[in-house]
């Protein structure tokens, strides 16, 4: 009965919901832009808030494996997580944009995405 338990287990686990592909942004130039320093991310700022739909629901990992490591990230109460995109540059480059936009993706308890904004 265990055997059957842990095929049914990682059959599940296998079956995961797949990454999404997200039209209009090229995704390697996207993670070689951290804090939006070299513009790469702005030119694809527009595609990708068409597309937060396709983000949520997604596994923490799942969104490191597609987006890259965050900019920045915060743990909130009730085990919440904010993962923070800079979209333009950030006040961390050297020639930062006076005001940076930003995807923030917000994992429930649970780690997955339950909320994304381009602000």
């Amino acid at each position: 009965m265990k055997s059957y338990s842990l095929l049914l287990l990682l059959f599940l686990i296998a079956c995961g919901k797949p990454l999404p592909t997200l039209d209009g942004v090229d995704l390697q130039r996207w993670r070689a832009d951290k804090n939006g320093c070299a513009g790469d991310r702005a030119a694809s700022a527009d595609a990708l808030a068409r597309q937060t739909e396709l983000l949520k629901a997604l596994s923490e990992m799942q969104i490191v494996e597609l987006l890259g490591k965050p900019d920045q990230h915060e743990l909130y109460k009730r085990n919440q997580k904010f993962y923070t995109y800079y979209l333009d540059a950030s006040p961390r480059c050297p020639s930062p944009a006076d005001t940076a936009r930003q995807l923030t993706i917000r994992f429930n308890a649970m780690g997955l995405a339950k909320e994304v904004l381009v602000e």
